[in-house]
């Protein structure tokens, strides 16, 4: 067996979560002027929150320390203890976020099984019960993921999000947003981040995947939701304190990350041809290999310095991200070419 080459010689494509910072957000970071969050005296924090607000066409945001409890506080804030929150059978709030919308807030989740993760307004809206029938568990909300992680990066249609935001605010039914991978769907689709949010009553947005930072998310809603929000989030141990050395590192992902993610969708289609999948279905920066011997792709890749994850014993992904340049993809696709 080959020795496996060293670190700095890896390529990770496991996820867009292990990137690292870079010199020049490391050096924002050790710049950031910084305060007691909790007591709302951060000045990186405050400037955070304000801009992504105005961003996403919201009156507020929360800085939260994962998307988990940005996703978590979010569904809390639309839905009350009994009630249920709607949505794919896939979504990351059910699937990753370990039962918590019904161990910490008592909020049950009932899912309906889509086309590959791609949002039916339609099949959605057929599902939601009235909050008014005392025989049934009411629907309170319903959340959508853009992108779609177990969809393979899928960016939900806008007529699809548009048609379901119509009936809802009809219907007395809110909207959550797993926006985690939201900023590539915007760069992918050139949807605007405001129409985004303006589709949604709360929406948690993720810096630590795509954008490149080592923590952090962000909650957008309104101001009095926020201001719940705050409340949540220290109940959850997630109040921090001189917490602008994160924030910093944010601002610089926007100022600097935020267009480079069409460099990792470029990426991500180099992959998707040279391995034999169609590249139609790929629309951001994951790459789905179904049908191939996942144990042994994943263990016959790490061997030769590749990184892979496997998310069912005939599935890989891979998903392209700041740590992985053009002769790094090349790489990774010659690598797996020769195993799959």
């Amino acid at each position: 067996m080959p020795t496996p080459p060293p670190p700095a010689e890896l390529v990770d494509l496991r996820s867009d979560t292990v990137t690292r910072p870079t010199p020049g957000m490391r050096q924002a970071m050790a710049d950031a002027e910084v305060g007691d969050d909790v007591y709302g005296e951060d000045p990186s924090v405050n400037a955070l929150e304000e801009r992504v607000a105005a961003l996403f066409g919201h009156e507020a945001a929360l800085f939260v320390p994962s998307g988990t409890m940005g996703n978590q506080i979010g569904m809390r804030l639309v839905c009350e203890p009994g009630q249920e929150v709607l949505c794919d059978a896939d979504a990351h709030v059910v699937t990753y976020e370990m039962g918590a919308a019904a161990a910490i807030f008592g909020i049950s989740t009932r899912t309906v099984v889509s086309d590959g993760g791609r949002l039916d307004a339609d099949q959605l809206i057929a599902q939601v019960r009235p909050k008014t029938d005392w025989h049934l568990t009411g629907t309170a909300a319903i959340a959508v993921e853009n992108t779609h992680n177990r969809g393979g990066g899928l960016v939900q249609p806008l007529e699809e999000l548009r048609k379901l935001r119509d009936w809802t605010r009809d219907a007395g039914v809110a909207v959550h947003l797993d926006g985690a991978r939201i900023w590539n769907a915007h760069v992918a689709s050139g949807v605007d981040l405001a129409t985004y949010g303006g589709l949604a009553d709360t929406a948690s947005v993720c810096f630590s995947k795509g954008l490149g930072t080592p923590v952090g998310s962000v909650l957008v809603s309104s101001a009095e939701r926020i201001a719940a929000a705050r409340l949540w989030r220290k109940r959850l141990g997630g109040g921090m304190r001189q917490v602008g050395v994160l924030a910093a590192a944010c601002s610089y992902a926007l100022d600097h990350n935020l267009g480079r993610l069409a460099e990792d969708h470029e990426h991500a289609q180099l992959l998707a041809k040279r391995l034999g999948v169609d590249p139609a279905s790929v629309q951001t920066n994951i790459v789905i290999l179904d049908g191939v011997n996942a144990p042994v792709v994943a263990e016959g890749a790490k061997a030769q310095g590749v990184l892979v994850s496997q998310v069912s014993p005939r599935r890989i992904r891979l998903v392209t991200n700041l740590g992985v340049d053009r002769n790094a993809a090349e790489r990774a696709a010659d690598v797996l070419a020769a195993l799959v």
